[in-house]
Order: structure tokens, then C-alpha cells, then sequence
């Protein structure tokens, strides 16, 4: 049965998907279009992922073992949630196993992110303002968090450079925010659009992580810039 109910829930979704393409432009039916042959679009819908990109951390956490139960995370960008669903149950922070210790999620963004269970979110909040770091540091166990994730980009505003400007520097923003929360030998995963200041936020992670690696899961496009650094071993600067 529940086979039969997967089925028809798809097929719902392809049926919707191809009456909303006649009343697209020619951009929006190619997006559209892409969205009904992506096998992540259909696995997300099957195992009730909230986006595609889950699968980017479900890869990356599968071969480098980011997130372990008990661990403290912080999600952010993490509208609307798909990476938090992969840390709530990669850190066991809803409790679903109890022979496992339960770890902390908190999700972090400019909109509105819906309720899930295991995670704690602060929507309408920047990342890089002081009031969120103060409620992060009463949401996180002894105020540390052992990985930093982060999915988010700027609204894309057609301009390549200006908007692989943008995306690193609210990943340099990340590393003032790994100075407050991230306890020592933590982890920050962020996405990147490669581009010529690119080097600069590698060279930057490496003075401060003891190891930063360049990835770019199988569920990221083939055509698109989108990179992520994986930055392990985190040492505190010494003031």
C-alpha cells in the first residue's frame, strides 16, 4: 500500500508540474522542465526531503562522517530545512534512537523555516547579527557547536561576479561566527560559487581549520559553479 500511495503521490506532483508549464516563459518552462527529469527532485519527494539538496549532505556526511550523534550543529541558510532533516537524524537531536546520544540542531534563516521535530529554528534572523550569535549561545549545549553548516547563497542578481562576491563574503562571515560558536576541532561545511575570490576564503579556512578539502557532490549540477569547502579541525585563534 504504502508503494501504491509513493506512486500516486508522485505522479500528483508530475501531473501539477505540467499544467503549471503552459502558463511559464520560455525560462521558467526550461526550469520547470529540469525539475520533472531530476532523479533528486523525485527521490526528494519519495523520501519526504523538503529539497533536492539533502542529498548533497546525505553524500558528503556519508564518505567524511561530518556529523556523528550527539553532535551540536548549526544550519545556516537553512530554509526550508532539507539539511537540518539530514542533522536531526545524523546527530540524533529528536531522541529517535535512546541507545544513541542526542545531539542539537539549530537552524538559522533570513525566512521563514516550518516547524521539525529535533530542530530548533530562529527564521527571520541574520546570521551575521550579534542578537543571533547571543540566542545561539543559550540554545547550544555549554554555548559551542561542533559543525557549522551552510546551504545558503544571496538572491541571484544575474551578474556572476557580483554574485560569487556576495556567497564569500557570508562565507568569510561564518568564520567570525565560528569564532563565537564553534568549539575547537569543529567543522564548517559551506557552499561556494567558484570564481576568482575563491583562493582567498581557502587560504583564510586553512589559517584557522587544519585541514580544508574542495567537494562537489554527485546532486550538484554538472553545469552549475557550486562548490563546497569542507574545513575540519578547527583551532581558535589565540587574542
Amino acid at each position: 500500500m504504502w508503494c501504491v500511495s509513493l506512486q500516486r503521490r508522485c505522479l500528483h506532483s508530475t501531473l501539477r508540474l505540467m499544467k503549471k508549464l503552459k502558463s511559464k516563459t520560455p525560462a521558467e518552462q526550461r526550469w520547470l522542465t529540469r525539475q520533472l527529469k531530476d532523479p533528486y527532485v523525485k527521490a526528494s519527494q519519495a523520501q519526504n526531503f523538503r529539497c533536492r539538496s539533502a542529498f548533497k549532505l546525505l553524500e558528503i556526511d556519508d564518505k567524511f562522517r561530518v556529523l556523528k550523534p550527539g553532535d551540536s550543529v548549526v544550519d545556516c541558510g537553512a530554509a526550508p530545512g532539507a539539511w537540518s532533516q539530514v542533522a536531526v537524524h545524523r546527530v540524533n537531536s529528536a531522541g529517535t534512537d535512546p541507545e544513541l546520544p542526542r545531539g542539537t540542531v539549530v537552524g538559522i534563516d533570513l525566512l521563514n523555516i516550518p516547524h521539525l521535530d529535533g530542530a530548533h529554528f530562529l527564521s527571520s534572523h541574520d546570521v551575521t547579527d550579534p542578537t543571533t550569535h547571543a540566542k545561539l549561545l543559550e540554545l547550544l549545549p555549554n554555548s559551542q557547536a561542533h559543525v557549522i553548516l551552510s546551504d545558503m547563497a544571496p538572491n541571484a542578481s544575474g551578474f556572476k561576479e557580483m554574485d560569487h562576491e556576495k556567497l564569500i563574503m557570508m562565507c568569510f562571515s561564518l568564520i567570525d561566527l565560528a569564532e563565537k560558536v564553534l568549539q575547537p576541532g569543529g567543522s564548517l561545511l559551506c557552499k561556494y560559487w567558484d570564481g576568482i575570490l575563491a583562493q582567498k576564503l581557502q587560504e583564510k579556512l586553512s589559517s584557522v581549520f587544519g585541514g580544508v578539502r574542495i567537494l562537489k557532490p554527485n546532486a550538484s549540477r554538472k553545469d552549475s559553479a557550486e562548490r563546497y569547502f569542507l574545513a575540519r579541525m578547527y583551532r581558535k585563534p589565540v587574542k
